[in-house]
C-alpha cells in the first residue's frame, strides 16, 4: 500500500503516504471487530486507503494543483469480478519499483537497505537494528538522513532502466535476505512463517523482471527456499527452538526442498559465484543429507572456507567455526569460536555465546557451558530461543 501511494503522493511525500496506510489500518482495527473481516480484506483495505487518499488530495490545495489529474486517476474502475483486480499487477510493480526508488544512489548501500526494511517490509526500529547488528539510534538517524535525500529528490526509478537497475540490485537483494532472517530467526520470535514467505515472494517478483533474473536473484531464491523448507520443525510443543540434529525431518517440507534445488540449477548459468550461491549449497545439503549424522560436513566446511573468502564478516566466521567443529573436532571449532569473542566483534550476539556453551557442552564442561548459556539468556530477545537456552541451561546444571 505504501509502495502504491508513493507513485501517487510522489517520494517527497513518503510520509503522507504512510499516514494514509496508517489511517485505513486503524480504521480496519476500529471496524472489523464489528462487522466481521471483509471477505476480500486487501481489497477493502486498497479501496479504503485509495478513498483517503482522495480526501487528502482534495483537502491540499498545493497537491491538487500540482497532480490535478490524481483524483481521477484514483476513482475505482469497472470491474465486476473483483475491485481489487485492477490494482493487483499495479501493486506488484509498485513494489518492485519501490524497492528501486529506496536504493537512491546518493544514499549507502547500509542506508538504502534500512530505508527498504522500514518502508516496504514494514520493520520496527528495534527489528532492525537486531538484523543490521547495530545499534536503534543509529538506524533513526539513518532513516532520518535517507528521508532528506528522498525529499530533496523525490526521484523515482524506472526499472526498465537497465543500469540503474543493476547498480542497485545488491541493496535489494540485503533487505530481501534480512526480511527472510527476521521471519527464521527473528529478534521477537524465533519463526515467523509470514515474513519467510513474504521474502520469497519478492525474490520471485524480482526474478520475474528482465533485468532483475539472475542467476544470483536464483541462488537467493533457492536459498530461502532451504531455509523455508525446515520451519515446521524448529519449534516444539513446549515453543521452545529445536536445533538441527534434534529436528524431525519427516517434517520438513519436500516441495520446497525440490524447488530449491530447482533453482539452484538455475543459478549455475554464468561464471558468477556469490555469497548466496555458496549459502545456498551449504542449505542443500544440509536438506540432503536423510539423518544428521549422515550430513557432509567436510563439504560444508569447504563451502563455508571458500564463503569467508567471498565475505570474511564475524557472522560468516561463526558459522565456519561450528562446521570446523563438526568436520575436524570439536576442540578446534572452540579455538576458533574463543578466538571470535576476544576480538568482541560478536559481544552482544548470542548466538556466539550459545554455540560457545553448546561445545563446552559436548566436551562435558558443564560449569562452563553454564556461565555461556547465561551470557547468551541475557542478551537473547525472543521467547522460543530463551526457552530453549534455559532447558540447555538446566541440563548442565543438573
Amino acid at each position: 500500500m505504501v509502495a502504491y501511494l508513493s507513485k501517487i503522493f510522489g517520494l517527497r511525500r513518503l510520509d503522507l503516504a504512510e499516514d494514509v496506510v496508517q489511517d485505513t489500518l486503524l480504521k480496519a482495527l476500529e471496524t472489523w471487530p464489528d462487522h466481521g473481516i471483509p471477505e476480500n480484506p486487501s481489497a477493502w483495505l486498497m479501496r479504503v486507503a485509495r478513498n483517503r487518499a482522495i480526501d487528502v488530495l482534495r483537502r491540499d490545495d498545493q497537491l491538487r494543483y500540482f497532480t490535478p489529474e490524481l483524483v481521477e486517476f484514483l476513482q475505482p474502475r469497472e470491474n465486476p469480478r473483483d475491485p481489487a483486480t485492477d490494482f493487483e499487477k499495479e501493486i506488484q510493480d509498485d513494489q518492485l519499483r519501490m524497492m528501486f526508488s529506496c536504493c537512491h544512489p546518493d544514499l549507502s548501500t547500509d542506508a538504502q537497505v534500512t530505508l527498504i526494511l522500514k518502508t516496504l517490509c514494514g520493520f520496527s526500529v528495534s527489528e532492525i537494528a537486531y538484523s543490521l547488528l547495530t545499534s536503534q539510534d543509529s538506524i533513526e538517524k539513518r532513516l532520518g538522513r535517507a528521508r532528506k535525500v528522498l525529499r530533496d529528490s523525490g526521484t523515482l526509478v524506472e526499472i526498465d532502466k537497465a543500469s540503474d537497475v543493476s547498480e542497485r540490485l545488491e541493496a535489494v537483494y540485503q533487505a530481501i535476505y534480512l526480511l527472510f532472517n527476521e521471519g527464521y530467526h527473528g529478534s521477537e520470535q524465533t519463526v515467523r512463517e509470514d515474513l519467510c514467505f513474504e521474502a520469497i515472494r519478492l525474490a520471485l517478483l524480482l526474478s520475474e523482471h528482465p533485468e532483475g533474473n539472475k542467476p544470483k536473484t536464483n541462488a537467493l531464491i533457492a536459498l530461502l527456499c532451504f531455509q523455508a523448507a525446515r520451519l515446521e520443525s524448529r519449534i516444539g510443543d513446549d515453543g521452545g527452538l529445536i536445533q538441527l540434529d534434534a529436528q524431525d525431518r519427516s517434517k520438513w517440507n519436500h516441495e520446497l526442498i525440490a524447488k530449491g534445488f530447482d533453482f539452484l540449477r538455475r543459478s549455475s548459468a554464468g561464471n558468477e559465484v556469490s555469497d548466496y550461491h555458496l549459502q545456498a549449497a551449504i542449505a542443500s545439503l544440509h536438506c540432503a543429507a536423510p539423518t544428521y549424522e549422515q550430513t557432509d560436513w567436510p563439504k560444508i566446511l569447504d563451502l563455508y572456507n571458500t564463503l569467508y573468502q567471498l565475505k570474511p564478516s564475524p557472522i560468516v566466521a561463526l558459522n565456519r567455526a561450528v562446521a570446523v567443529a563438526m568436520a575436524e573436532g570439536i576442540p578446534r571449532g572452540l579455538a576458533l569460536i574463543d578466538d571470535l569473542a576476544r576480538r568482541r566483534d560478536l559481544d552482544g550476539y548470542h548466538l556466539l555465546h550459545a554455540a560457545r556453551a553448546d561445545l563446552l557442552r559436548r566436551l562435558g564442561s558443564r560449569e562452563e557451558a553454564a556461565r555461556e548459556y547465561k551470557r547468551a539468556i541475557r542478551l537473547v530477545g525472543n521467547d522460543s530461543e530463551r526457552r530453549f537456552l534455559e532447558r540447555r541451561l538446566r541440563e548442565v546444571q543438573s
